[in-house]
């Protein structure tokens, strides 16, 4: 019984993987948008890595949630088919200096 389980459950992941469109599965290309097309696919998933040179890829996020706790969102650029300097959205990082009360340490 629980062999039978394997089989189905690989032949369903097998089909799904074939019915699947080659560029689905890759890295969408920033160079290869508008500004305005790279913000509105980061506001719609939320979160997406795109390739931004032949050797390079950075992860761009909508908002906080995204990020993992003690992180801050700051605005990040790339390059766009029409901005070299495209405001894309945000990316996550730590903060340099804590803050505590309003003072920076």
């Amino acid at each position: 019984m629980l062999l039978r389980c394997v089989y189905t459950v690989l032949a369903g992941v097998i089909l799904a993987s074939l019915g699947m469109p080659q560029n689905a599965m890759a890295r969408p290309d920033l160079r290869q948008m508008t500004c305005a097309q790279a913000q509105q696919m980061v506001q719609n998933r939320g979160s997406v890595v795109f390739t931004t040179g032949p050797h390079t890829y950075s992860r761009f996020v909508s908002n906080l949630l995204y990020c993992d706790r003690g992180q801050q969102v700051y605005t990040q650029y790339g390059p766009t088919r029409d901005n070299r300097k495209c405001p894309v959205a945000f990316e996550c990082k730590e903060p340099l200096f804590e803050r505590r009360g309003g003072i920076i340490w």
